[in-house]
């Protein structure tokens, strides 16, 4: 039985059992609970539209629950850092003021279209029918997963790990952390706080990364090699060491745990199921009014893509009040694209 979620906090969510024989109709859905999908709950809440929110995985927060929970981000406006799970907690609690509806567990597969009413119909995996009178994607690219690290394809000890849900269990352990992205330098200026060392292996000279990020990361104690690549891990039952290879040079590092952090390889097959334009295989074209190819369908966050766009947490907000306000009007042409302000709203 899928969880509907409807008075709970992020850490503790009670599941009520839904009735599998009744439909649900909503004015808004949203594809994807992590962080811009529960503010769009919110703020269609605020817009005083029933709201419904569907998500792969069984908790609400997308990736942040699901790999990095305890890592910090400091590009939130309002707050110089906060722990990933504390910005999912606000969210969440945002988003219940107004009671939405939270499909946990569900991925949809399917949407009709009814030409007369302009219902869309969508179509979960577990056959589960909802309504909506607008549908918002913000995320929905399916189930995703690590990408693996190379050395490790013959590797069957333990050791190698590719999120850290709770940084304390490498308290005091000798770590490598892989990759030059975001996740990679954030994982690994999060273990200096707890790690009894730290390494960084790149392949390349340049890091994807923010730049403050890099900046901070040269700037710490992390051991950083770059141009180079982890070729074996060694050990048994366990990872002992592993080997590193740069240019011609081979070299070994005593290491308890290796921290894949290479990206991600999305499923996107729920994407396309909504009929949207799909870009470079993995986003979705919207316009200034975050509308998609498809009426009635929007998207928001960062997998919405348009000339300029900027992936930020902050940014995919914007979107989203963005994409709501206008789904509003699109729904009843008599209401207003401005909102008003919400100290108003009592």
């Amino acid at each position: 039985m899928t969880a509907v979620i409807s008075d709970a906090t992020a850490n503790d969510q009670v599941a009520e059992v839904y009735d599998e024989s009744n439909d649900q109709a909503f004015d808004i859905v949203i594809i994807g609970a992590g962080p811009v999908g529960l503010y769009g709950a919110y703020y269609a809440g605020f817009r005083g539209r029933r709201v419904a929110i569907i998500d792969s995985l069984s908790v609400v927060g997308g990736q942040i629950s699901a790999l990095y929970p305890e890592k910090k981000i400091y590009d939130v406006a309002g707050f110089p850092q906060i722990l990933g799970r504390e910005l999912v907690d606000g969210l969440y609690q945002q988003a219940l003021r107004y009671k939405p509806t939270f499909f946990l567990g569900e991925s949809v597969v399917d949407r009709d279209l009814d030409q007369d009413s302009k219902i869309h119909t969508l179509t979960t995996g577990s056959g589960r029918r909802i309504q909506a009178r607008a549908v918002l994607i913000c995320g929905g690219v399916g189930t995703f997963s690590p990408k693996p690290l190379p050395a490790a394809r013959n590797y069957s000890g333990e050791g190698l790990l590719y999120f850290i849900p709770d940084p304390t269990e490498l308290n005091d352990l000798e770590v490598v952390v892989v990759g030059g992205g975001d996740s990679a330098i954030d994982y690994a200026l999060m273990l200096t706080e707890v790690a009894k060392s730290v390494t960084l292996v790149h392949r390349r000279s340049e890091f994807r990364g923010h730049e403050a990020s890099v900046k901070e990361l040269l700037a710490s104690d992390v051991e950083v090699i770059t141009e180079a690549e982890v070729t074996a891990l060694i050990g048994t039952d366990r990872i002992e060491k592993i080997e590193i290879t740069k240019s011609d040079e081979v070299f070994y590092r005593s290491c308890d745990r290796i921290v894949a952090a290479l990206g991600f390889n999305a499923n996107v097959a729920s994407i396309k199921a909504l009929g949207v334009n799909v870009a470079d295989n993995r986003h979705i074209e919207v316009n200034t009014k975050m509308e998609t190819n498809v009426d009635g369908l929007y998207a928001a966050g960062d997998i919405a893509t348009y000339e300029g766009k900027v992936k930020l947490i902050a940014v995919g907000f914007g979107e989203v009040a963005t994409a709501v306000n206008n789904a509003v009007v699109k729904i009843d042409p008599k209401e207003h694209l401005a909102p008003g302000h919400s100290s108003d709203n009592k």
